[in-house]
Formats: structure tokens, C-alpha cells, sequence
């Protein structure tokens, strides 16, 4: 089953090209954005989540519960975002 579909779909919608890879049931994402590197990292269960530095490109967040929503809406918050 491939992960993180959303984000992944997100970012092919804008055009920004991003390295995906999976492993153990957890997805990864990697891509470049105006010159600063972004990552978000999937944790297996039982504590599904996801680590990532979208809202400050040199700070690692955890995000929990509907993960994938809460970083969709940071992305959709950036000011060249769609």
C-alpha cells in the first residue's frame, strides 16, 4: 500500500518535484523547495505519525491523528501554494 498519497498528490498538483520512498509500511517524502530541503517522515504503529520540517525548514515537528491533513494545510499555507 503505498503512504502519504495526499501530500504526494499536493505536491504533483504544484509542480514540485519530490523523491518518495517507503519501507516497513511508512511512507517518505524529500523535495526542494526555493532553495531549502523539506522531509516528511512517516513512525509505524502504534503511535502513526509523521515527523516533518514544513512549518520551519530547520525544526522537526510531530504531527499525530489526521497527520497527513495538518502538513497538507501548512504546504497550502505557503504563499505560492494553490
Amino acid at each position: 500500500m503505498e503512504r502519504l498519497q495526499q501530500l504526494r498528490a499536493f505536491l504533483e498538483r504544484q509542480g514540485w518535484p519530490y523523491e518518495y520512498e517507503e519501507e516497513n509500511d511508512c511512507g517518505s517524502i524529500e523535495f526542494v523547495h526555493r532553495g531549502l530541503a523539506y522531509h516528511i517522515w512517516e513512525y509505524p504503529e502504534p503511535e502513526r505519525g509523521a515527523a516533518s520540517n514544513v512549518a520551519s525548514a530547520g525544526r522537526m515537528v510531530d504531527y499525530e491523528g489526521d497527520y497527513e491533513a495538518e502538513i497538507l494545510a501548512v504546504l497550502r499555507g505557503w504563499k505560492d501554494a494553490v
